[in-house]
């Protein structure tokens, strides 16, 4: 099977993050690449990445970034490919919502789907959703995933 999602971010500081996202691809045999791609410190990179990703056989990028938090957008800007966004709540950040509404506020034209701060687990749950609407054996392993969460409420509905 060839890499289906890359995951990139503005920082290595992001990493512990970031890494849940790749724990779901694993969980779920699919898969990815993982490097950092800054928006501000080397945006030939990214747009060799943006530009390069489809052509790779990519097909999905989780981009995940604190701070101003351009990386999602800039890329989104760049691929046809379907771009998430993981906010990242950074040292330099204002309680994570610098780079929440950096990542979701974009301009028509330019989507980018926005997770929630830290939560690159989602990320990857939903690039898992991306894939499974051409792959019938991972479409089979997100319902699983899915009936097991709801087995886990049921029971935990009924210990009260």
């Amino acid at each position: 099977m060839s890499v289906q999602v890359g995951i990139i971010m503005g920082s290595k500081s992001d990493l512990h993050i970031m890494k849940d996202a790749a724990d779901v691809f694993k969980e779920f045999g699919v898969e990815f690449e993982m490097t950092v791609v800054s928006a501000h410190r080397t945006p030939e990179r990214m747009f060799d990445y943006a530009k390069q990703a489809a052509g790779r056989g990519l097909k999905v990028i989780i981009a995940g970034a604190g701070g101003a938090a351009h990386l999602p957008g800039m890329v989104a800007s760049i691929t046809v490919l379907p771009v998430i966004g993981v906010p990242v709540k950074s040292s330099n950040s204002i309680d994570g919502w610098d780079s929440i509404l950096s990542i979701l506020q974009m301009p028509n034209g330019i989507p980018v789907a926005t997770v929630a701060l830290n939560a690159a687990k989602n990320a990857g749950l939903l690039a898992v959703q991306i894939l499974s609407t051409a792959d019938a054996s991972l479409a089979a392993k997100m319902q699983a995933y899915k009936d097991e969460l709801r087995k886990k409420v049921e029971e935990s509905a009924l210990e009260l």
